[in-house]
């Protein structure tokens, strides 16, 4: 009976992850299939590993082996990254799980904290003012001393980080990579898209 508890438990964990987090903050439906497929899958053979005497060190191999896949088709954002991981976890716990007394409290447990991690740590209002993009230029910074300022008229933002990616002196243009802060003013935050936009024009 421990075993079929935890695999329910994983199984309303993954869904509880996919459909309950990642889906309304990201709206990727192509992802969903591959967390859940994932999963499950892995869940199976940590399942099937278990009842052998060396599951647990074939259950970390797989998860090593996995972790290592790198799906070409399409990027993956840090963010999906981690959404990836967790569902990697959330099979193996379901999997390997079972076998003591304190698995039928510990593993849930285990799995509920994967997804309130998850849940936190990407909650729109965590961080909410701070942005990452990438910037074209129509001027070639050379100093970059200037080219914070010039970003931060720009953005309307307080500039934490720049890192200028290329400089052409030829058609005189600046490839940035920024990280700031917008401002709580809410004409600014609300301006900020669409200077964004004409930057990279």
């Amino acid at each position: 009976m421990s075993s079929l508890v935890l695999y329910l438990a994983d199984l309303v964990a993954i869904g509880v992850l996919a459909f309950g987090v990642y889906f309304p903050r990201h709206r990727r439906r192509d992802l969903l299939a591959a967390f859940l497929g994932v999963n499950v899958g892995v869940l199976a053979v940590a399942a099937a590993l278990s009842t052998s005497s060396v599951g647990a060190g074939l259950g970390l191999g797989l998860f090593g082996v996995l972790s290592i896949i790198r799906l070409r088709s399409t990027e993956l954002a840090q963010h999906e990254v981690a959404f990836y991981f967790a569902a990697l976890a959330l099979g193996l716990l379901g999997g390997l799980g079972s076998g003591t007394a304190q698995s039928e409290w510990l593993v849930p447990l285990l799995m509920a904290l994967i997804v309130v991690v998850m849940w936190a740590s990407g909650h729109p209002r965590l961080f909410r003012r701070h942005r990452h993009t990438t910037l074209v230029l129509d001027r070639a910074f050379t100093d970059e001393s200037a080219l914070t300022a010039h970003l931060e008229g720009l953005l309307g933002a307080r500039v934490h980080q720049v890192t200028v990616q290329r400089v052409d002196l030829v058609d005189d243009t600046t490839l940035v990579d920024v990280r700031y802060e917008l401002s709580a003013h809410p004409a600014l935050t609300g301006a900020h898209e669409q200077l964004t936009a004409q930057a990279r024009r």
